[in-house]
């Protein structure tokens, strides 16, 4: 097509544009490796995506535990007429029950999830243009379970905000940080002399240091602690070992070992000593926000001492110097997260039925979890009452 007549057949369509999408060409790719030039291209600055829809965390995550609990991967990608992408969902589509459902890729090991957008496409986008992205889905899916969706990303809202949706399971503690701001509105002063105090006792250790993992030799030597301790720590806490599971070691090898600017995928802060490796947090970082991903803590006498707070202060601190805008722990309310997040990203689940049957199973979806949502705020009533009467009993 000449020039002339490209712009020409864009004259004609604007009049129409306002009701029609601008969603030229949908694709289906199942095999993940022929999406991997779009989707890095839509990795780069100009995009609207978090850290834990990366090609080599996802890709990691679908072969090595997607295709074993029989996700068969299906990324769909949305083009312009001038066949320009302009929006990739990363998805896994399950069959079970008589019933086709699609869900993020990542399963229990991502905090968000999302597409990668096209920024300025994503400012645009109306509820017709979901509509022309989901279509070719509708031979193949019943239902769509779009599960932790944030509800913005770095000030910029999230095109499925547009679905109809309800809050989320579990809540996701955030920490807010001003770039420049003092170290006081991170962490107040006297939270940060407790940690002080407490890490005196580990500074007397040989070769005290905090560091982030930037070698393969050290990024692997923390991954082989992390794999003997967690289940330690998890049978402890009578906690189902998700790291157990079929491929998820090697899914977290992986994406620990990708490359990504000067750091990694995954990115490994550590704790140690000459001895022993004290405490470890592992996440993902996107230049605005680090979001934690795993972590745990030695098994000797030094967990007394607090190491995995003493590692999430200078964690803060670091991001918070390198200009970061937020920081979170995950997703769940653990006691710790609330200590350095006082707030809570706003996250969402969607179930969007594309078939007759799936309009039962999405309702049913949506029971189940306004059920359980239900029944986790009131366990925290429950557990926040009991301290209560702990404390003036």
């Amino acid at each position: 097509m000449t020039m002339a007549a490209a712009m020409q057949s864009r004259t004609a369509e604007s009049p129409a544009r306002s009701k029609a999408s601008r969603i030229a060409h949908v694709d289906l790719i199942s095999d993940i490796a022929e999406a991997e030039t779009v989707w890095r291209a839509l990795e780069e600055p100009g995009h609207l995506f978090t850290p834990y829809q990366r090609f080599d965390l996802l890709g990691s995550w679908a072969r090595s535990v997607g295709e074993r609990e029989g996700a068969r991967s299906c990324v769909v990608i949305a083009r312009d007429a001038e066949r320009t992408p302009l929006a990739l969902l990363p998805l896994a589509l399950r069959q079970g029950h008589g019933l086709r459902t699609a869900c993020f890729m990542g399963g229990k090991h991502t905090s968000f999830n999302m597409g990668l957008w096209n920024a300025e496409f994503a400012a645009q986008a109306v509820a017709a243009d979901l509509d022309v992205l989901f279509a070719p889905l509708h031979d193949q899916v019943d239902v769509l379970a779009l599960t932790q969706q944030p509800r913005r990303w770095h000030d910029q809202q999230n095109p499925f905000a547009l679905l109809p949706q309800q809050s989320a399971i579990n809540g996701c503690p955030l920490l807010a940080m001003e770039p420049g701001g003092p170290p006081a509105f991170r962490i107040s002063n006297s939270f940060r002399r407790r940690l002080k105090s407490k890490e005196k006792k580990l500074q007397a250790l040989t070769g005290y240091r905090y560091h982030l993992a930037t070698t393969d030799a050290d990024v692997t030597r923390l991954l082989d602690w992390f794999f003997r301790v967690k289940p330690v720590r998890m049978a402890e806490q009578k906690l189902p070992n998700v790291f157990a599971e079929p491929g998820v070691e090697q899914f977290v090898r992986n994406a620990c070992l990708a490359p990504r600017g000067e750091g990694r995928v995954i990115d490994i802060h550590a704790l140690e000593c000459d001895d022993e490796v004290i405490a470890i947090f592992a996440g993902v970082a996107d230049g605005q926000r680090f979001s934690t991903m795993f972590n745990t803590y030695t098994m000797s006498e030094h967990a007394r001492y607090s190491p995995g707070l003493i590692l999430m202060r200078y964690i803060i601190d670091r991001y918070a110097e390198r200009g970061y805008r937020s920081l979170d722990l995950g997703i769940g309310t653990d006691e710790y997260k609330r200590m350095f997040c006082k707030d809570d990203e706003d996250i969402f689940d969607s179930f969007v039925p594309l078939t007759s049957r799936g309009k039962l199973a999405a309702m049913a979806m949506s029971s189940l979890n306004r059920g359980k949502r239900l029944v986790k705020q009131n366990q925290m009533l429950f557990d926040l009452a009991r301290r209560l009467r702990q404390a003036f009993g």
